[in-house]
């Protein structure tokens, strides 16, 4: 009776969605194993379940790393702020030293040669504050010529034969004005 031929067509390819969002999902896993993998510098087997163990041991052994590094930073820290403390005890020391002997900072200038000066700076004793001195000076144009360094009770003997750089010419009281203001400075 009316029944019409049905024909099935056997080359028609039914895939259903969940397998393609399946193999992508292996695929995903798959490269971020091998991710894995890369990062992690021993691995005992490449099978997916060591390979997570060996990361799973390594961030591990990493963590130990952390915390012993931690522990001696910590460490650091503490001695060097202890020694900042030691060296600020000796400098307040060697201040009080230095003014119980009777020991005065003070700025002698004189001339030697030409556009030569002799300078004599005593100072108080702390810590960068001769390099400070050095610094200062050549930024204001003086340039040493030879110099001598000597600490004794608390203070600092700065001499020195200085003249001016690039050809400058620098008076006594001059001198004496500059040094004294930088003193005032450092």
């Amino acid at each position: 009776m009316g029944r019409g031929k049905t024909s099935y067509d056997d080359t028609v390819d039914y895939r259903s969605k969940n397998l393609h969002a399946e193999r992508r999902r292996r695929e995903k896993l798959s490269s971020r194993l091998l991710t894995l993998r890369a990062l992690v510098p021993i691995i005992t087997n490449m099978n997916k379940g060591t390979i997570i163990e060996d990361a799973i041991a390594y961030t591990q052994e990493l963590k130990k790393k952390v915390e012993v590094l931690t522990g001696m930073l910590q460490e650091m820290e503490v001695t060097s702020s202890e020694e900042e403390i030691t060296t600020r005890i000796n400098e307040i020391g060697a201040c009080e030293e230095m003014k119980r002997c009777g020991i005065k900072e003070d700025v002698q200038v004189t001339t030697i040669e030409g556009d030569k000066l002799w300078i004599k700076i005593i100072l108080e004793k702390k810590r960068g504050r001769f390099s400070r001195l050095m610094e200062k000076m050549s930024c204001f144009g003086l340039e040493l010529i030879d110099s001598n360094l000597t600490t004794s009770k608390g203070a600092m003997l700065v001499t020195a034969c200085v003249e001016g750089a690039l050809g400058e010419t620098f008076t006594v009281q001059q001198t004496k004005e500059l040094l004294l203001q930088i003193l005032k400075g450092i």
